[in-house]
């Protein structure tokens, strides 16, 4: 009798449950350096480690979109300097870290009101973009300046626009019409929903496209979630019933 790896029975699980999307509620970077008695940013940089090794497990998983909350529409709210370091974070990681994600094929997107933030900033993330855009690999949308409800405003505007000029009759609306007026209109709904940390709550998280997700939450803190953590969460997807309302 052939005995499977873990990989590949990872891989089987993904096959037969069609599992295509992981979103990710990224929490407890600032936990995991309290509790080393580290200033925050060093769970911030360990947070960028672990997405590094989650998304390279998607890869060998077949999971083809992974969603990643980096920073929210909420989080202009912490400390000025908290604020400026993740500014620096991302541009810096994207930097460092864009040559090796293009060789593995990597495509590279963000969600949210990218216009909040400096044109330098926008400049990096752009050709990020660019250059990963034809790739055929694991997709990484990172979430940045996003909120949920503020996409839905975003969308609504966007909406009444087009009936406001005739494009649009209001009986017409449907739900593809929204779904296709929000960030995230041209990749399927996550499957699952993984949030690190023990909090249970979605935090303005994707609120429409995690209608029918399922949810699985962990109280590994995210610098500590690695492969085995994300194969456990994808067993227990597999063991789970997905009725959409039948």
């Amino acid at each position: 009798m052939t005995i499977k790896t873990l990989d590949e029975k990872i891989v089987e699980y993904v096959k037969e449950t069609k599992l295509q999307h992981i979103a990710v509620i990224m929490d407890g970077n600032r936990r995991w350096a309290k509790q080393k008695g580290l200033p925050s940013a060093f769970g911030h940089k360990k947070g960028v480690d672990a997405l590094k090794t989650v998304m390279r497990a998607c890869d060998d998983f077949g999971v083809k979109y992974l969603t990643v909350y980096a920073f929210s529409t909420e989080n202009w709210n912490r400390k000025p300097e908290e604020v400026d370091f993740l500014m620096d974070l991302l541009g810096q990681t994207l930097k460092n870290e864009l040559q090796e994600m293009h060789e593995n094929n990597v495509v590279i997107s963000f969600i949210g009101d990218l216009t909040k933030l400096s044109p330098k900033l926008q400049e990096i993330l752009s050709h990020s973009v660019e250059v990963t855009k034809n790739n055929t690999g694991v997709r990484l949308q990172i979430a940045f300046n996003y909120g949920a409800r503020d996409e839905m405003l975003h969308a609504v505007r966007n909406i009444a626009l087009k009936v406001k000029d005739g494009e649009l009759l209001p009986e017409d609306i449907s739900v593809n019409t929204i779904s296709k007026a929000l960030y995230t209109y041209d990749i399927p709904d996550p499957d699952l929903l993984i949030r690190t940390g023990g909090e249970m709550r979605v935090s303005n998280y994707l609120l429409w496209q995690i209608a029918y997700s399922e949810f699985y939450v962990t109280k590994i803190l995210w610098p500590d979630f690695d492969k085995q953590a994300l194969s456990d969460a994808i067993e227990e997807f597999h063991s789970r019933q997905r009725r959409y309302g039948k």
